[in-house]
């Protein structure tokens, strides 16, 4: 300000930049090497407080919005119905239908270690059907599903593209059938359920029956063993009681005791050897008494030597 209260400049900017120069303080030397680098201006765009928001929106924004809203209310319509799910039932996932129609459906599935499984089971355990695709397969989740089969023990599910599956398998080895309460199920060496029995893949295992006898699987393996050249006439043992075994011999039932079974086995086959007990009219040879062995003989056999005896005992001099 000067002596009468005025300023010595306009305060106008634009006034002032006309005038070429701005109210500098002393010591202009500052504002002269600051003059040398050009100010950077933001561009802001303003807009009017009155202008309607359409009006700032690009062009075509409405038209995008409504088919979007058209889209979602088709599309929550089409799940809502149940025809999403059909479509899914019939034609698989949408996204496994567009990588098909690029040329990434699965063609083939090549498995390995298969044994006693058949193909269709594999790749129905897997979730794998023509309507699968390659990039939008989870073989982490296949493999999952490839475990839950009690007879697959390990699994390996990769991806080969553009149209290949490569699954490799290690499958648990059936050991024997397990008959209980009527139902046949395929077990393993420890006893562990397998597979149900289904058909006749698994006929020529070992059968055995009763409560926990699929755990003494060992046991019985065992007695098969010992019961030398008649081991291949044996086609079943039933554990009974929890105590002991009864063996299955071309119909006829051999009572083991409860101790020491291999060596009724043993007495059972020197007494085949030399009688032929077993191809007798018989249907059970009981060995559990260590100093004697009981036959029972069939009805036949039974009435034959009930009427053979009372013959012999009306014999003049027979005793009575």
């Amino acid at each position: 300000m000067d002596g009468g209260g005025r300023f010595p400049e306009s305060l106008n900017p634009g006034t002032a930049r006309a005038a070429g120069a701005y109210a500098r303080p002393a010591g202009g030397s500052f504002w002269r090497f600051a003059a040398r680098f050009p100010s950077r201006a933001l561009s802001v765009r303003r807009v009017r407080s009155g202008q309607p928001l359409v009006g700032r929106l690009p062009r075509g924004t409405g038209i995008v919005g409504v088919s979007a809203a058209l889209a979602a209310l088709s599309l929550a319509g089409f799940v809502a119905s149940g025809r999403y799910e059909a479509f899914t039932a019939e034609q698989g996932r949408p996204m496994d239908v567009i990588a098909r129609f690029c040329g990434f459906g699965v063609k083939r599935v090549t498995i390995t270690g298969i044994s006693r499984m058949y193909e269709r089971e594999v790749l129905a355990a897997a979730g794998i059907d023509w309507r699968s695709s390659v990039p939008f397969l989870d073989v982490n989740e296949a493999r999952e599903k490839l475990l839950r089969v009690p007879l697959i023990a390990q699994a390996s599910v990769r991806k080969i593209y553009p149209n290949d599956i490569a699954i490799t398998q290690v499958e648990r080895e059936p050991a024997a059938l397990w008959q209980k309460d009527g139902v046949i199920n395929v077990i393993a060496a420890d006893g562990t359920v397998i597979d149900a029995m289904r058909d006749d893949r698994y006929a020529s295992l070992p059968l055995v029956v009763g409560d926990n006898a699929n755990a003494k699987l060992p046991e019985y393996l065992a007695l098969v063993a010992a019961a030398g050249p008649l081991a291949d006439r044996i086609k079943a043992g039933t554990y009974v009681s929890g105590r002991r075994w009864t063996l299955k011999l071309d119909g006829v039932d051999v009572r083991l005791p409860e101790e020491d079974p291999a060596g009724a086995l043993a007495r059972l086959v020197r007494l085949e050897r030399k009688d032929g007990v077993l191809e007798k009219d018989i249907i059970a040879v009981d060995l559990r008494m260590a100093d004697r062995i009981v036959v029972r003989l069939t009805e036949e056999a039974a009435a034959a030597r009930a009427e053979a005896q009372q013959k012999q005992q009306k014999k003049p001099g027979a005793p009575t």
